[in-house]
């Protein structure tokens, strides 16, 4: 009887760097190895509710339908743009999801969800103040989820 694949976990949202870690894992761990990679993939996105994108404060609230319509429409391209990726390089059994809430939680708990020996997150190289004002992700992955942590950074080019 064949033992099950580890699952392997990459978080995406709309930034250059999520698109970089997703490409980068690709082509490292799955592109060469034809039809038998060694990780079952899983690709998830984490959609912001629009409560908390817009905070619940007083007329606020009108807006959420609006802005809870823009968030599935990045959440549909993100995921699109993922499952092009996939298909460019020939990884055609990935799972997909969108998952509502905070990134940082979404994906630890799809990490427990898929029972993942690793979660891969791209890197914002965000500055220590941003970083201490939004959270960085992957620190907190790092720190949180029940398995290998591995942060692609996409290199910088140099001028």
């Amino acid at each position: 009887m064949a033992s099950e694949k580890q699952a392997m976990v990459v978080g995406i949202d709309d930034s250059e760097q999520s698109v970089y870690a997703l490409e980068w894992t690709l082509d490292h761990f799955f592109t060469n190895f034809a039809s038998n990679p060694p990780f079952k993939l899983v690709v998830v996105h984490a959609k912001p509710s629009a409560a908390s994108a817009v905070g619940l404060v007083g007329p606020a609230a009108e807006v959420i339908p609006y802005v809870d319509s823009d968030l599935k429409r990045i959440a549909a391209r993100v995921v699109e743009k993922a499952k092009q990726n996939c298909v460019t390089k020939l990884v055609n059994d990935a799972v997909v999801e969108v998952v509502e809430g905070d990134a940082r939680n979404v994906l630890c708990e799809a990490v427990e969800r898929h029972h993942a020996s690793i979660l891969v997150v791209g890197s914002h190289g965000y500055g220590a103040i941003k970083r201490a004002v939004l959270g960085s992700v992957s620190d907190y992955c790092a720190h949180h989820a029940h398995c290998t942590v591995m942060i692609v950074k996409k290199p910088k080019i140099k001028h």
